[in-house]
């Protein structure tokens, strides 16, 4: 019989691994090793990026990670590991496989990215929620065996997935339940298999039956939701809309109750009632101006995205045209260059050879010229567009700001009149209350505000300045943005076209060496 500590030694769990590139290296030559691509794979050496699928069951995993560079991958089977969370997988966007069984996670998460997966499999996991998969639109198959959902009605949250027609639950409490069948019968008309079974059209009719004015209320929340989610929808792209013309919340009273909302007195002013009804006058013409103001926003908006879309319709011409002439040129010199090196093969006189090679040198460095020339015919071209985009944007910015500056003004100037209407209102009522003369009752707030003269002009002061501060904000930050998003627009355009260049010219160059070099092996 062995010792204790040869009995302990023989338990120990060896210790879980890290992803690393050694690692995956390693299991992409394994996979491949039984065909042909196993060659080209050591040959060449190993592209994450251009793998498609990656097998890493059974290996003592304990962390999933280094799969940034997979952005090719389709199938991912981790399946066997001791993996206690599901992350590192924002880069897979192509992934429409991922198999997790058998590891040691506990609740479902990082799976944001995955919008194009169709099966996921977390059997034989610690997962007692079905939670946080609501960008896996595409779900066809949801395998959650032997995991530790207790509530039946989480299950619901699988309804969103539209193209669902495989489940399997079986092993997890809920499937214990008397009603289980019946229930995803019911609540899922379109599943298909359920626990690796199909599902009976019998079993399906007499669901429906016991379930009738369940689903019948739940269909009802369900359309509910979905109005909320479209409206909300509606709400936000309508507000993106406002923001991008740099006039959102300018189509209703909301610059005239910011413009209040800090000032403590106007509140309790508006007991005297002259006053109330000049400050009803006065928002109803702030509201009118910032209406025109938001719907001059809207439609410049719609002028500059129009030079804009015709801007980029210009330059896709532009670029195409030249793409076909340089490829015409292309074309013609590949044929001219075959039958050199056809010619070069015939040649056996060392001299001539020479002769023949510094000659197709030559009409290499034309081609060379001649591409770049298209080039630079191209480069020159595309900044007169964008000079004229330039001029013309900045006309249409620039108007539209001195049109915002100039309905400002005149919400300034409006300040300004029913600043000085309420100052004369607040003198006539102090000598009213001085002389004891008013013809209306006085609350408690109003007595105390207008026992001091100086206390009801500083307060006026007051709402006056912070008043004028609210609509300079907003000038100010309607400007600053406008003129901020002309300069990113051309410097993206600019930034763009120079890497454009750039990317062209180097094309041009390894072009030309590449077919130099094939004139250096006849040397």
């Amino acid at each position: 019989m062995p010792s204790d500590s040869k009995f302990k030694k023989y338990f120990i769990k060896p210790k879980p691994i890290v992803m690393d590139e050694e690692i995956l290296k390693e299991a992409i030559v394994e996979q491949t090793t039984q065909d042909k691509a196993g060659n080209v794979v050591q040959a060449e050496g190993i592209h994450f990026e251009e793998i498609l699928q990656l097998l890493l069951e059974n290996r003592n995993i304990g962390k999933i990670d280094h799969l940034w560079d997979f952005t090719s991958l389709t199938r991912l089977d981790l399946n066997t590991n001791v993996i206690e969370k599901i992350e590192g997988l924002d880069r897979l966007v192509n992934l429409t496989w991922l198999n997790l069984s058998f590891n040691h996670i506990e609740k479902i998460e990082g799976l944001e990215s995955l919008r194009k997966l169709e099966v996921l499999n977390l059997s034989k996991n610690n997962i007692s929620v079905i939670e946080n998969m609501d960008t896996l639109e595409k779900l066809t198959n949801f395998l959650f065996a032997k995991n530790l959902l207790g509530q039946l009605d989480n299950v619901l949250y699988l309804r969103k997935f539209k193209n669902l027609f495989s489940i399997n639950l079986s092993g997890n409490p809920v499937s214990e339940e008397e009603d289980y069948k019946y229930f995803i019968a019911a609540y899922f008309p379109n599943l298909m298999c359920l626990d690796y079974r199909l599902i009976d059209e019998n079993t399906k009719k007499e669901a429906a039956i016991k379930y009738q004015y369940v689903l019948e209320e739940l269909r009802h929340k369900e359309l509910q939701q979905k109005q909320a989610e479209e409206a909300e929808q509606r709400r936000k792209a309508e507000l993106k809309l406002h923001t991008d013309a740099f006039v959102e919340f300018l189509n209703g009273p909301q610059l005239f109750q910011s413009m209040i909302e800090d000032d403590p007195e106007a509140e309790t002013l508006q007991c005297v009632p002259e006053l109330a009804h000049l400050r009803q006058a006065f928002e109803q013409q702030i509201v009118e101006q910032c209406v025109q103001l938001f719907e001059t926003g809207l439609s410049e908006h719609k002028r500059r995205e129009t030079e804009v879309k015709s801007f980029f319709t210009g330059h896709s011409q532009a670029v195409t045209g030249y793409q076909q002439h340089a490829a015409h040129i292309l074309a013609q010199s590949e044929q001219q260059h075959k039958e050199r090196i056809a010619e070069l093969q015939q040649l056996s006189d060392t001299d001539q050879l020479k002769a023949t090679i510094d000659h197709c040198n030559e009409e290499t460095s034309k081609l060379c010229a001649s591409l770049m020339e298209l080039e630079f015919q191209l480069v020159s071209q595309l900044e007169d567009i964008i000079k004229k985009l330039d001029i013309s944007i900045s006309e249409m910015v620039g108007n539209f700001i001195e049109t915002a500056k100039g309905i400002f003004e005149q919400c300034q100037d409006l300040e300004d009149d029913y600043h000085e209407k309420v100052r004369q209102i607040c003198v006539a009522t102090l000598e009213k209350v001085a002389q004891e003369k008013l013809d209306w009752h006085m609350t408690d707030e109003v007595q105390m505000l207008f026992e001091d003269k100086d206390t009801v002009m500083d307060a006026l002061d007051t709402s006056h300045d912070n008043h004028l501060l609210r609509i300079n904000e907003r000038e100010t930050q309607l400007v600053s943005r406008a003129d901020a998003w002309k300069v990113a627009l051309l410097k993206e355009i600019e930034d763009n076209e120079l890497k454009r260049n750039r990317t062209r010219i180097s094309d041009i160059q390894r072009y030309v060496d590449h077919l130099r070099e094939q004139l250096e092996e006849f040397l």
